[in-house]
This record gives structure tokens, C-alpha cells and sequence, in this order.
């Protein structure tokens, strides 16, 4: 296309923006400026800047913007264009509002091919229209904070710390308690009803129009660029017909709850800076941050965390493999705190930086916090930040006894689910390290349940989510006893593991006068399968071997103390079943039973301990680790002593 053709094409798209004014927003209008409101940008050599494009979604930055040409481009997606093409691709503008934008924030006076200093009326493209509404909205509810009708709305920023420059600061307003005096006032401002309608302001009934928001007080919530879009209600009277505590804008052509993030055009520069960001959950949160020292501080608005959110903090931060950025998540520490870590543990593969969590001990949010303890709480709230995922991950071991084997068993294998389930596998091996030092396994146990968790079908609970029970703070806790009893499959009574039991309780059973002077350090423990735990549990209810009469008093003796049926089954085939040995059982022979079966004790209990050592800090909790430590050397010198002596009996 000729010049003259683009220029008459260009004319006709524009509205009759005289050309050399266009022209002159081109020159303006830095390109590197418009774009870091979206994008943090950082030196890329030769003249360049890049960072991660904003029209798909990417870890390594391919969007590059070359200021001296006022040019940008992106080898990922290949979207590129001048300043102009930009802001309309990236706020869904056409051409003359993408120019009368850029034209307001360079200070360009834009005329039209009529001569006229102000353009001739037109049908304008809808987001500006509905961003000024919202922008003359805000002005108006900041100006009703002053009436003697907010007062309540005032107490309620007084009692949270926040004085009248704080409310000023962060645009806080009243609704008034009218059915329609917002509407009225956008009125005489020249909106029209449908503008004010789709832009969530105003709603529609069968009595005509109404306030959206009432008697409550407001917050309004910004684009990057500090465009209006919409606002947070807090409810403040009882009276109020709308139950819920907060009210938010619903989802209208520039408010997409999915995308929008409370205090990010304020905290924009210092996430980009500081390459860190701070989520709360709430206004008040965000409010207290920023007040506080901590001005990276942004939150949701009436929705989860989501991936959209991710996008957003991730094009503001650099996050990627060259720069890793970080974020900081700040949930409540009650049950409702605990689900949205794990949620965001979710998305976290999503970032290529570093996720935390700050949770006050005592479970204050940072509002609540700056209000008992002051600023410099909240910004050390903040400092003593932890993994997200050794977070959640310990939230998950917390929920089983660790001093158990079986106990720590189900730990790894429900912990592992969560392991297994990442994206980026790239962190798996690090969080299964993670995962074996928490519950004091070892790493290839880790590892393996890992394995095993990554290859079993979504859904498949065999493992320890069997027979498992709702845990109020959500998810799945360990089964508990009487559940595990009634409908976890016992192991097989054969299984190589419980030999030594089996054949040590037959000697009982059989020959109870050769067993009897070396049962006294016999106990309970010794046995692991629930089932030789009984049938133990009814021969010390008789006094133990060394109490028996003959073997067939002794057999019937031992039933009248069963009760449960596969103890019956058990006892009645370790009556009649041989002895490993052909021979005629030696008090040698049993003695190297019975220091074999303790020696196996005794290593579990060096197992646990070692476990409790590998949880346990040696700094902060010295007294305890040094007992430990001792307990453990006496244990490794009890075992070899009772290796010793089997050896000896054997021979």
C-alpha cells in the first residue's frame, strides 16, 4: 500500500485524528514507559530491553522492546508493532482510543480533520467509557467518607489502625445508604444507563435502577496502569439485605475476577524492583503491608489464587530461569489458611522463582498483627518467610504419629501424592529430600514411594488413603485405629517378615516349660503383627510360659483368653503346626529365638530414634537431640549385646 493509502485508511480508522497529531503521540509516547506498566523490563544489550511477553504465556523472556525505534516484538509469538499497537492489543482497544489514551498521559492536545479542539460526538469504545465512569464512581464514594452518614464506615478504619491519610492514600469511600444516588450522580455526568449497567456500577430491577453497592464501605480496585475497574464493598449495618461481608464488582467487560490483583498499581514499581510479592487475602491486609514497610503487598478479590493471578505477578517480577523472582504467600492460620496453601501449592509449579509462606504463629492476619504488635511485626512477618512446599508438605506429615513406623509409613506415602502430582520434575527429586527428612525416612524410600505415587491411577487409594476419614482442615488424615481394624487386610500371617514371631510363639505355644525361663524380657513390643500380638497378649494373661501346666491344658487355657476370631485361627494352627527345627527344641535353641526377637525390637526402636534425630534440631533443641543421641549409642550397644548372645546360643 502507497503512503497517501495508508494515511487515507489511517484517517478513516482514527476518527479524523489529524495525522501529525498521531504522529506526535507516536514521538511522546515512550514506548519502554507504556509497556513497564505491564511488563518489568530489564537490559537485553544492544540498545534493548526484555522481559516476559504478556500476550502468551512463556518462562523464558522473548519480548523484546527496542526504545530508540519505539518498536516492540516478541520471538515467541511474533506479536509486535509500535507503541500505539500495544496499548490496543494489550487493554483490547481500537485504534483513536489507543491514541486519545496515550495522548492524556503525554500531554498531547489531539484536533480533528473538522479543526475542532475536541473530537466530534461518536460512538466511543466501551472500556474507556466505563473506566472513566468507575474512576468519577471512586471520586464520588471518597468525597461521601466525609459525611456524618459513613461514620460507622469511618470507626471501621479507625479500630483496624487506618487514620484519614491512610483512607486518602489508598482511595477508600462510602456508599451511601440511597438506593440511587450514584446512578443519579453518573447520570448528570452523561453516562447512560447500559454503560452503567455493564460496567457492574448499577443494576436494574423491576422498579428501574439501583445502586449496586449501599451503605457499605468501598475499596477501589485498580489496573496496573491505575485505571478504575471496579470495587470492594465491605457490608457495615445490619440492616444490610445482602448477607455476605464482602460485596464485590461482578465480572463485566474490564473486571475479570480471575486477573485483577487489590493494590497493583501501587505495588507494580516495588515488585518489579525488589523482584518479590507479597499475597494477602484481604483490603485491610494489603493496607497494613504497605503502611508497614511492605509495599509488594497485592491480594485477590473475592477468589482463590489462580493461574491468571500467577501470570500477572509473573510478568511484573521477571520470573524466569535467568532471574528468579519470588512469592510470598500470607494465609490465615486457621483450616480455611490451610486449604489455600495447599491450592497454591498447586499452581506453584507455574513460577520458576522460589514460593513461600508467612503465617504469624499466633494466626493473625497482617492487619491484625500490625494492629497488636506494630510495623515492624508485619515486615518481620514477612522476613521469616519459609518454602511453600516444606509447608505444605509438613502440614501433611503433621497429621500422622512419626514416632510410629506405621505412622511414618503413611506419612510419606500420602505426602508423596502431593510430590508426585508437580509439573516441573525438575523439583521432584528435591522435594522427595525434602519429604524423607521431615518424617525421618530414608531418601530412596522417599523416592520410591514417589515412584510409585507418580505411577498409580488418579483416584487409586490403596496405600495409607485407605479406610482414611475426613480431616476438618480438609484432605485425608492417617485411618485411625477402630477404622483400620475393621477394614485394612491384615498382612498374611506367612510373610517372611514375621517368621521369627511365628516360630518364637509356637515354642510358646508347644513347648512352654523349655521356653519359660528366658521369656521375661518378653513383652508386646516384640510383636508387630497385630494378630501375634494377641495371641502373645492371652499367653501373659495366663501368666506366661513359664506359668503353663501341660501342653493340652495349656492350649485350652490360652482359647478361654481369646476373643477375636483370626487371634482363635491363629492360635489354634501355631498349636498343631511343626517347628522349624527336626530336632527336639534346646534351651539354646529358644534362647537364640527369643534374643533375635528383641534384637529385631531393638533395631526398631533405633530406627524411630534415628528418625526423631533427623526431625530434630540440634541447634534449638539441644537437650533434647543430646538425650536422644545417648539413647541411641545405648541402643546400638543393647542390640549387639543381644546379637552376641543368639550367635552364642546357636553354636
Amino acid at each position: 500500500m502507497s503512503l497517501s493509502g495508508r494515511r487515507r485508511r489511517l484517517s478513516a480508522v482514527t476518527g479524523r485524528i489529524r495525522e501529525d497529531d498521531i504522529a506526535l503521540v507516536r514521538e511522546r509516547a515512550r514506548i519502554d514507559e507504556v509497556v513497564a506498566s505491564y511488563v518489568t523490563l530489564r537490559n537485553a544489550g544492544g540498545g534493548s530491553e526484555k522481559g516476559l511477553c504478556p500476550f502468551h504465556d512463556e518462562k523464558s523472556p522473548s519480548f523484546h522492546v527496542t526504545p530508540a525505534r519505539q518498536v516492540f516484538y516478541c520471538f515467541g509469538c511474533q506479536e509486535g508493532g509500535d507503541v500505539i499497537t500495544f496499548l490496543q492489543k494489550i487493554e483490547g482497544l481500537g485504534f483513536a482510543e489507543a491514541v486519545e489514551r496515550l495522548a492524556d498521559k503525554f500531554g498531547v492536545q489531539l484536533r480533528y480533520a473538522e479543526g475542532s479542539a475536541s473530537p466530534p460526538r461518536r460512538e466511543t469504545h466501551l472500556r474507556p467509557r466505563l473506566i472513566e465512569a468507575h474512576k468519577v464512581a471512586a471520586d464520588y464514594y471518597a468525597d461521601r467518607l466525609s459525611s456524618s452518614d459513613a461514620s460507622v464506615g469511618r470507626q471501621f478504619l479507625a479500630e483496624r489502625g487506618f487514620d484519614k491519610d491512610a483512607a486518602e492514600r489508598f482511595g477508600i469511600g462510602f456508599a451511601p445508604r440511597d438506593g440511587d444516588a450514584l446512578f443519579k450522580h453518573l447520570r448528570q455526568k452523561g453516562f447512560r444507563d447500559e454503560e452503567l449497567v455493564t460496567g457492574g456500577l448499577v443494576a436494574q430491577g423491576g422498579r428501574g435502577h439501583y445502586d449496586r453497592f449501599r451503605g457499605r464501605l468501598l475499596w477501589p480496585i485498580r489496573d496496573s496502569s491505575g485505571g478504575v475497574i471496579g470495587f470492594g464493598a465491605r457490608r457495615l449495618f445490619d440492616d444490610d439485605r445482602i448477607d455476605a461481608k464482602y460485596l464485590n464488582t461482578p465480572e463485566t467487560p474490564i473486571y475479570k475476577k480471575s486477573q485483577v490483583l487489590y493494590g497493583i498499581d501501587l505495588a507494580r514499581r516495588d515488585i518489579a524492583r525488589s523482584s518479590q510479592a507479597v499475597v494477602v487475602e484481604g483490603y485491610t491486609d494489603v493496607m497494613a503491608c504497605h503502611l508497614s514497610g511492605v509495599p509488594t503487598a497485592v491480594a485477590t478479590c473475592g477468589t482463590s489464587f489462580g493461574e491468571d493471578h500467577g501470570r500477572v505477578l509473573r510478568r511484573l517480577l521477571h520470573d524466569h530461569e535467568e532471574f528468579r523472582g519470588e512469592i510470598i504467600f500470607t494465609f490465615d492460620g486457621d483450616d480455611a489458611g490451610q486449604r489455600a496453601a495447599v491450592r497454591a501449592f498447586g499452581g506453584d509449579q507455574q513460577f520458576v522463582g522460589q514460593t513461600y509462606v508467612a503465617i504469624e504463629p499466633d494466626g493473625l492476619d497482617p492487619c491484625d498483627l500490625r494492629l497488636r504488635s506494630g510495623d515492624a511485626a508485619v515486615r518481620e512477618l514477612v522476613a521469616r518467610r519459609i518454602p511453600l512446599y516444606r509447608f505444605v508438605l509438613g502440614n501433611v506429615v503433621a497429621r500422622y504419629d512419626l514416632d510410629r513406623a506405621d505412622g511414618r509409613v503413611d506419612a510419606v506415602r500420602e505426602a508423596a501424592k502431593l510430590v508426585s502430582s508437580i509439573r516441573d520434575r525438575s523439583k521432584v527429586d528435591a522435594f522427595a529430600r525434602e519429604l524423607a527428612g521431615m518424617v525421618g525416612v530414608d531418601v530412596e524410600e522417599a523416592r520410591a514411594e514417589v515412584r510409585r505415587a507418580a505411577g498409580r491411577p488418579r483416584g487409586d487409594d490403596r496405600g495409607a488413603a485407605r479406610g482414611s476419614v475426613d480431616d476438618p482442615r480438609g484432605g485425608t488424615r492417617g485411618p485411625s485405629a477402630e477404622t483400620a481394624e475393621r477394614s485394612a487386610p491384615l498382612p498374611d500371617l506367612r510373610d517372611p517378615r514375621f517368621t521369627l514371631e511365628r516360630e518364637t510363639l509356637k515354642l510358646m505355644v508347644q513347648q512352654p516349660q523349655v521356653v519359660g525361663p528366658m521369656a521375661g524380657g518378653i513383652d508386646g513390643e516384640d510383636f508387630t503383627h497385630p494378630t501375634y500380638r494377641g495371641v502373645w497378649d492371652a499367653v501373659s494373661a495366663c501368666g506366661g510360659p513359664s506359668a503353663a501346666p501341660d501342653s493340652e491344658v495349656w492350649v485350652s487355657k490360652l482359647r478361654e483368653n481369646v476373643s477375636a476370631e483370626p487371634v482363635a485361627r491363629a492360635l489354634n494352627a501355631l498349636a498343631v503346626e511343626p517347628l522349624l527345627s527336626t530336632k527336639e527344641p534346646t534351651a539354646g535353641y529358644v534362647a537364640a529365638h527369643v534374643y533375635r526377637l528383641q534384637e529385631l525390637t531393638a533395631l526398631r526402636r533405633i530406627t524411630e530414634v534415628k528418625s526423631k534425630l533427623q526431625r530434630t534440631n540440634p541447634v534449638d533443641q539441644a537437650t533434647e537431640y543430646n538425650r536422644m543421641f545417648g539413647e541411641l549409642v545405648a541402643l546400638e550397644q543393647h542390640r549387639r549385646d543381644l546379637r552376641e548372645r543368639a550367635i552364642g546360643d546357636e553354636a
